[in-house]
């Protein structure tokens, strides 16, 4: 049977060729179809999980969430922004000196208090104890300077507020909006 189907081949180059020609559209006919085979169970697993239906509504929604999310983004850098402001401003530097204000008697009752942000501005808190009572004294601090005479207690707070160095030089690396 094959002998004869070779005989007819070779009698008539025509048939054959038709023939060839034929298996070769059958050959691309059958890869086309797995392809769009594939293709369908991939564009199934996109819009699994999804209100939409086509690719037009998908490419949709994800530019909407993708503008949701530019705008989350956006209040977050604000927030950001605002939070640093208010850091900077905040107390962050104590220093605290205890003393004797009397040389030959009591003990170190009294104290000193620097409070200051990241900027070396803010106050002192200085309280001397006494026989007779104990008094309260404050003065404003800007920029580590005091337009008040500082105590020599006073100067010891500040400068022990602000002996962190790493956080001064962080800050004057920073700016601020």
């Amino acid at each position: 049977m094959v002998a004869s189907i070779l005989n007819a081949l070779t009698a008539n180059p025509l048939l054959g060729l038709i023939i060839l020609v034929a298996l070769v559209f059958l050959a691309w006919n059958l890869t086309l179809h797995w392809q769009v085979y594939e293709t369908r169970k991939k564009i199934k697993l996109m819009f699994k999980g999804t209100k939409v239906a086509d690719l037009e509504g998908v490419i949709f929604e994800q530019i909407k969430r993708l503008r949701q999310t530019e705008k989350n983004l956006q209040e977050l850098t604000k927030f950001c922004q605002y939070l640093e402001k208010m850091t900077l401003s905040s107390l962050q530097k104590i220093g605290v000196i205890r003393f004797n204000p009397f040389k030959d008697t009591g003990g170190d009752q009294s104290f000193s208090i620097a409070c200051l942000d990241a900027q070396n501005s803010g106050f002192t808190l200085t309280s001397l104890f006494t026989r007779e009572g104990t008094r309260i004294y404050t003065k404003p601090i800007t920029e580590g300077q005091s337009r008040y005479p500082l105590t020599h207690e006073e100067e010891e707070a500040i400068q022990l507020a602000t002996k962190d160095t790493k956080t001064k030089k962080a800050i004057k690396g920073r700016k601020t909006k």
